[in-house]
């Protein structure tokens, strides 16, 4: 049985995981280019039709390596949680924030897949989070093999899986 995906507006919150330089240049730079593309346009259309966007970054200096990539650079009003580990619910106020915005849903997009989506999907199903993991803005640098059992495997145990087409398609519905 396949699950319809269904985001309503109110209750949805598009969080990007390590989208920092370090993390994606770490990629080939075609897969670079390719992924930033598609987080760019599933953030403009979330800005577009007012789904707030979290971005969370690992480590507190402001250097270049750690900074989130200009590409998809958060804009006025938006939050950036830093955190100290993997994941941003254990070392932010990640669950407080999005308790009082009323926030059920959470679409995440991350590198890697196996370091920061992996924990935020496993402690977020823990927090009846419903999970929307948008495969093709997530990779494993130098390990597609690995990114493909968690997208194909693990994920779709407790999140639904999408593509970027896929959620923007349901975005462009809103």
């Amino acid at each position: 049985m396949v699950k319809q995906l269904i985001v309503e507006r109110s209750k949805t919150v598009v969080l990007v995981l390590d989208y920092q330089n370090r993390m994606l240049g770490k990629l080939a730079e075609s897969s670079q280019t390719e992924i930033l593309k598609k987080a760019n346009a599933i953030l403009s259309e979330a800005r577009r039709i007012g789904i707030p966007i979290i971005y969370e970054v690992r480590g507190g200096e402001r250097i270049p390596e750690r900074e989130i990539h200009l590409a998809i650079a958060p804009k006025a009003g938006e939050l950036v949680l830093t955190t100290q580990r993997t994941g941003p619910f254990t070392t932010t106020n990640l669950d407080e924030v999005l308790k009082k915005q009323n926030v059920d849903t959470l679409v995440l997009m991350g590198i890697p897949t196996s370091g920061c989506v992996l924990t935020t999907v496993r402690f977020a199903a823990d927090m009846d989070y419903k999970l929307i993991v948008v495969s093709d803005c997530c990779a494993v640098p130098q390990d597609d093999e690995l990114h493909r059992v968690l997208i194909e495997k693990v994920f779709p145990h407790q999140s639904m899986v999408v593509t970027s087409q896929e959620i923007l398609d349901v975005l462009g519905k809103i």
